[in-house]
Parts: structure tokens; sequence; C-alpha cells
């Protein structure tokens, strides 16, 4: 299949919460397959944004291939990058309100985790075609500090390196007033978090035709 776009995520392996991610998305990215989610009215509004993109945390952002790029030297360096990569893990995974929207997050030092988002951010960017105007455009609606800018300009993203902040997205974005009753929704729903939470290895992600991203491969860190 031919992809628009790739990325690197984490995708939790397969499990309790990884079936609860695709059920409460309503969108399998490792089956590459429609889920049936929980039974709770206004569910499949509030996932309608983090939908296509599957339960994942971003690592390297999505990006079109540079010219003179393909896929399959695409998969063989993230192969070989993560044979050199550590492998990495915080304590745990905690239910976060970030800003508008709803997130696992990990809880205690996260710098093994950046690393590893660091890592393949760089080691994969010539990789990565530069971003057209309309979307430089898009991302400075965000109103981006100087150093965010600098980001984008040189890593097509605003929010990586010291910028990242690794998290897997359960919501869109939320009104104050239903932050609260959707945490709780969640809470309700979630398995028990892992506690060490560990990342051992990453995925190539690709988006799809139809906007959807689906699992090319996982990869073993093994650094």
């Amino acid at each position: 299949m031919s992809y628009a776009r790739f990325a690197i995520y984490y995708l939790p392996p397969e499990g309790a919460l990884a079936d609860f991610g695709a059920g409460w998305l309503g969108w399998d990215c490792v089956a590459g397959r429609d889920s049936i989610p929980p039974h709770v009215p206004g569910l499949d509004d509030v996932t309608m944004t983090p939908r296509k993109y599957g339960f994942h945390g971003t690592l390297k952002p999505p990006f079109r291939l540079a010219e003179g790029s393909d896929a399959e030297g695409l998969r063989q360096a993230v192969a070989q990058m993560a044979q050199v990569c550590p492998a990495a893990q915080s304590d745990a995974l905690t239910l976060t309100a970030l800003g508008r929207f709803l997130a696992l997050t990990p809880v205690g030092d996260t710098s093994g985790i950046a690393r590893v988002a660091a890592t393949c951010v760089e080691a994969l960017d010539v990789f990565r075609a530069p971003p057209d105007e309309a979307e430089l455009e898009r991302r400075r609606k965000a109103r981006l500090s100087d150093r965010q800018e600098a980001l984008l300009q040189r890593w097509g993203y605003p929010y990586v390196m010291e910028e990242f902040r690794f998290h897997m997205t359960l919501t869109g974005p939320l009104s104050v007033e239903e932050i609260d009753h959707w945490s709780d929704i969640a809470r309700a729903h979630l398995p028990p978090l892992p506690s060490p939470f560990v990342m051992d290895e990453v995925a190539l992600v690709g988006e799809r035709q139809d906007g959807r991203f689906e699992l090319i491969q996982r990869y073993a860190l093994a650094g």
C-alpha cells in the first residue's frame, strides 16, 4: 500500500491498554480497521479528532517523504536506528488534562522517553520533506515562541526536542465544563495502567489514502 505520510509512534503492546485505546477511539491502527467503542453517549464526538491517528504516542510527527527517498529505505533506517537506541521507562502512566484535551502521560523521570523521541526526529530527518507554506502558517496560528519557531524551521514541527511532551491522546478539544465529566468516564473505562511504563519498541506507521494511520512495522529498541 502507498502512504501519503509516515510517522514514528509508540504503540502499546498487545494487551488491555492497547485494546482500551482501540475501542475508545473507534479505530485500531495496529489491525488497520474500525473497532467497536464502548456505549458512552457523546464519545464518538469527543474522539473524532484523534481517531484517524489511532491510540499512540508520537515520537516523530507525520511527514511526507523527501524527494529521492522511498518507503523501503525508511524501513531500513528505522531498523538501524532501533538497533542502537536504548529502551526507556518512567514510573507509570496517568490520565492528564493537557490544556483542553485528555491524554495519558508519563509519571516521573521522562528524560529517557525524550531521548528516544529526539533520536527518532534527528536520525530519520533525511527522509522528511520540508513543510510547505500552508503547513507552516497553520502551525504558526498557535502563536509559537521564538524557540518553537526555530524548531519548526529546523525539524518541521514546533514541539520536538526540549519542547516535546510525550502523550497518548484520548479526546479532541473539550470545553472547560466537560473536562471533569470526560475524565471520570475515561477513568471508569481505563484498565490498570502500566507501572513502570516501559518504552522498548517503536513503530513505523503510514497514513492511508483515507487519512487514517496504520501500523507498518514494529522495531525493538536494542541499544
